[in-house]
């Protein structure tokens, strides 16, 4: 079988028999788990969930320091590997894959112990002298499904929530960025309980039938269309899904703005990691005067980042393989080449490119670009641009430049998307203070530092009464009256603080 399952597994014996699957119905793909071939990894971890081995802040922190160790060890092996897959320069495997990882990892270690505690809410009349509280309990077993493009980001940030909730986690990285792949495979369970957590590797036969079994907890990050697999799988267990999705997130430049400056940071947003990036600006909206101020201003940028030929630049990346670079070459056929459009598919190389003369109606306007390609669509004005945006499925995110602060949040206010980020481009999402996720096509549900943790944790409402004091509970009962209704009404009731009583 192509997939590796790092993890030692059950024996035989152990693994053909039928445990429950936690919710008193039998496990996956009829009638007994040894038809899966991963049953026996998901009862395994699912019966040292139930042991309760995760649930101490303890055991939680020495986990989570592993974490930190695995990075600090396999540095240099993740810049080879990144390398390999996506031709990642140092400079941006080190920022994406592994300091942008340690703060959430920081973060969260520095934070655990108030985000583990009890949540006091407030109580009515009645229940003064009683104890009510969230409790945040672990979901159980909780399944990760990390893409290709940012390797071991995209599964480390919300692993770091699963294990700071205290899930036990099987983690299933991208097949496609295959040395990245080997490298989790083989070093992350060195670092893990193995009673706990477990890497699963494969591509989409493995993958089908993992999604077979029933688990707790499902965080996925990937396309639209395979997202919607994704939640079909789940809906046949109830599962409960985050989903990280992508989508066309447009950039808006008003007339009104610093071009050298819109054009640097459009460029980096755009051209980071060869484009590959599900929150990089996908499209530019500008007017026509605008249009002609930004294209030598972008042409400088690019020179700048990577000399007169990006092909020689150390610091300029890949398409992860001949797929992707076949896809995204069918889009240079839309609008005009105005920068770039030079391509050596031998080595998936494709300039920073520029294009204009784009209709909304162009192949590259209807799917995520996903690599260095920066389309412009002309716009007459600011409302046509936010006409433009909300006609369109919701993204991932929204950019929007402008010297005048005002236009910014015109943006901000009248348009719908996961995040909004207003004169730069990805920056909001280093900000662990801050919720990522996407809305609609491009998403469901948040992470990132507290995020994380509340996302992997069930908020479980909790009410804890002293066995003493029954008169007070005597209006409750029947036989009812009137007189004992407006008694439960007077000390259960929620009023509005406006509301005020004339004497």
């Amino acid at each position: 079988m192509a997939t590796e399952t790092v993890f030692p597994q059950l024996p035989e014996s152990e693994a053909r028999k039928a445990p429950e699957d936690g919710g008193g119905n039998r496990s996956v793909d009829g009638d007994t788990t040894s038809r899966n071939p991963f049953a026996g990894l998901v009862s395994h971890l699912r019966a040292s969930w139930l042991s309760g081995k995760t649930r101490p802040m303890e055991y939680r922190v020495a986990q989570l320091e592993a974490l930190g160790r695995f990075l600090d060890d396999k540095k240099q092996e993740i810049l080879e590997a990144t390398a390999s897959d996506l031709g990642k320069a140092p400079f941006e495997a080190e920022l994406s894959e592994i300091l942008l990882c340690k703060n959430e990892l920081h973060e969260t270690l520095n934070n655990l112990s108030q985000w583990m505690k009890d949540e006091h809410v407030n109580k009515n009349l009645v229940m003064q002298l009683d104890s009510a509280f969230i409790r945040k309990d672990p979901y159980g077993v909780v399944l990760i499904i990390a893409p290709w493009n940012y390797p071991i980001h995209l599964f480390l940030v919300p692993l770091i929530g699963a294990i700071a909730a205290g899930n036990c986690v099987i983690v299933k990285p991208s097949e496609v960025s295959k040395n990245t792949e080997r490298l989790v495979a083989e070093a992350l369970p060195d670092y893990l309980d193995k009673d706990c957590f477990a890497v699963v590797t494969g591509g989409v036969q493995e993958t089908t039938r993992l999604l077979e079994n029933k688990f707790d907890y499902i965080f996925f990050t990937g396309s639209p269309p395979v997202g919607r697999i994704i939640m079909t799988a789940a809906a046949k267990h109830l599962t409960p899904v985050t989903l990280e999705l992508g989508g066309k997130n447009p950039c808006y430049v008003s007339d009104t703005c610093d071009v050298t400056n819109v054009a640097r940071r459009v460029a980096w947003g755009r051209f980071f990691n060869a484009g590959q990036t599900c929150i990089a600006p996908d499209y530019l909206l500008c007017t026509i005067e605008m249009q002609e101020k930004l294209l030598p201003a972008l042409r400088k940028a690019i020179s700048d980042f990577y000399g007169p030929n990006p092909r020689e630049s150390p610091d300029f990346g890949r398409i992860v393989n001949d797929k992707q670079f076949q896809r995204v070459q069918r889009l240079l056929g839309s609008g005009r080449v105005a920068i770039g459009g030079q391509t050596d598919e031998a080595e998936r190389y494709m300039a920073p490119t520029v294009l204009v003369d784009v209709q909304p109606s162009d192949p590259v306007m209807q799917e995520e670009v996903f690599g260095p390609i920066l389309p412009i669509v002309v716009i007459a004005n600011m409302d046509e641009a936010i006409d433009f945006i909300n006609s369109r499925e919701r993204p991932l995110a929204v950019y929007a430049f402008s010297s005048n602060d005002k236009v910014v949040s015109q943006v901000l206010e009248r348009t719908s998307s996961g995040g909004f980020c207003g004169n730069d481009t990805l920056m909001h999402v280093t900000l662990t203070s801050l919720p990522f996720g996407g809305i609609g096509n491009s998403g469901l549900g948040l992470h990132h530092g507290k995020f994380s943790f509340d996302t992997f944790s069930h908020h479980r409402g909790c009410l804890k009464r002293g066995m003493g004091w029954e008169s007070l509970n005597a209006p409750r009962y029947p036989p009812y009256s009137k007189t004992n209704f407006g008694i439960v009404q007077a000390t259960s009731k929620v009023t509005r603080k406006s509301d005020c009583t004339l004497l």
